[in-house]
């Protein structure tokens, strides 16, 4: 009985809501966003994309541990940032999420550059430290302004629009490191992504908080420990963080590795073009087709946003192993079909997380996320990725992680029971 009023409450909500619109500057704002989320990933896979010549210009040809040092520069970055985002969540919760991003960017896109001059390992791996906290910044925040400025019912597309960085900027990043590095060295690509970044993150600070300072110290004072608590009683909040989890294990592990994989295979290093391109369409089309379906669908099926991610990660598990296993250039196009449903659930995932979680400790939720699935998820995969590799090939390291995507699959799919009751009961108490 409960559920079912909870649904009504629900249904009721979206109907009030089928003409709502974006708050004053949200168009502006969101394109914003996704210009800085677009060098975010840029900047992000710029070093994957240039990890052989790393590779090759700090070990010895032939070391045994080199796969698995090198990897350790991706945890670096992702240990600071899933440290740094519940302290930068919990700010933003409380203060101007814009002076936060601001600084964030500012601070990460420093340390990229700063990456460029690093002279020993050392070095580099702490630069990727300082660009993991710059976006622990960023990351909370982010998604937080968007939530605000937009409705419920267009929630889904509009994250959509926002998480379309993430296939782009990776393939840009892949493109821009394989093409500079092979004409001009791997540090002068930390050089070219760095100032767009500069500049992106200097424009935040002429932009309003879409809360007023009454509505920010509203918030201040109405989120309690029982409101931060209720984060771990909301059951689709903490399975849709699992399923999360287990995928940015499987993809953020490989997508470290796929330069070095390409090259495994004997592919040139200019494959990491034609991945950068098959990554932008299939992900752009993706994660586009994720948000607008699962907005479509909801209306009918409530728990919509989770039953297209666990259908759309369990479809990508297969053409993924078989992938490992064809040759080239037939395996393109098994891993275009991978990338596209892997993609499909970036938008509909990330509006869920908004939607089950109180505007006054969202963006907390949202940071105790990043700190979750990056944890448990592509801190450790890297490393592990190039110890198996050591120790066997990149098809096996590939393959041990790819069974982590029927996990995420099969966790979205128990959560989408409890997503439209979860749901309602946030909007009631707004």
């Amino acid at each position: 009985m409960i559920y079912n009023r909870r649904g009504a409450n629900c249904n009721r909500q979206l109907s009030m809501e089928t003409n709502a619109r974006s708050a004053p500057g949200g168009q502006t704002a969101l394109f914003l966003l996704l210009a800085i989320n677009l060098f975010n990933y840029i900047d992000r896979y710029v070093l994957a994309s240039v990890e052989p010549e790393i590779r090759a210009h700090f070990f010895r040809p032939g070391d045994p541990n080199a796969h698995a040092l090198v990897g350790f520069l991706g945890t670096a970055f992702l240990v600071s940032y899933m440290v740094s985002a519940p302290i930068f969540g919990w700010l933003a919760d409380r203060m101007s999420r814009w002076v936060i991003i601001g600084v964030s960017v500012i601070l990460w896109s420093a340390a990229t550059a700063a990456s460029g001059l690093a002279g020993t390992f050392t070095l580099l791996l702490i630069t990727r430290l300082f660009v993991g906290v710059g976006e622990g910044g960023y990351g909370p925040a982010a998604p937080t302004i968007i939530a605000d400025l937009f409705p419920l019912l267009l929630r889904g597309r509009v994250l959509s629009y926002f998480y379309v960085a993430i296939p782009v900027g990776s393939a840009i990043g892949y493109a821009i490191g394989g093409f500079v590095a092979a004409h001009w060295g791997w540090q002068t690509a930390f050089f070219v992504v760095a100032p767009p970044g500069l500049l992106l993150g200097l424009a935040c600070f002429w932009r309003a908080d879409p809360r007023t300072r009454s509505q920010r110290s509203k918030e201040k004072r109405r989120a309690s420990l029982q409101d931060y608590l209720g984060l771990a009683r909301t059951r689709s909040y903490v399975l849709n963080t699992l399923a999360m989890t287990a995928l940015t294990f499987a993809i953020g592990g490989m997508s470290f590795w796929v330069p070095g994989y390409l090259e495994y295979r004997g592919l040139p290093p200019t494959s990491r073009i034609i991945f950068g391109g098959i990554t932008v369409f299939a992900g752009l089309t993706a994660t586009l087709s994720g948000g607008i379906v699962g907005d479509s669908l909801r209306k009918r099926f409530p728990g919509s946003y989770f039953l297209i991610s666990g259908i759309g990660v369990i479809i990508a598990f297969p053409f993924s192993v078989v992938m490992l296993f064809t040759p080239f250039p037939s395996a393109w196009v098994l891993m275009f079909i991978a990338i596209f449903f892997l993609f499909f659930n970036t938008g509909p995932s990330n509006a869920a997380l908004a939607n089950v979680t109180h505007p006054s400790v969202r963006a907390t939720g949202f940071a105790l996320n990043i700190l979750i699935i990056h944890a448990l998820g592509d801190a450790t995969a890297p490393p592990l990725i190039g110890a198996v590799a050591d120790r066997t090939n990149m098809n096996v390291a590939f393959l041990v992680v790819s069974a982590m995507m029927l996990v995420a699959g099969v966790l979205w799919l128990w959560a989408a029971r409890f997503l439209p009751a979860d749901t309602a009961t946030i909007e009631a108490a707004k």
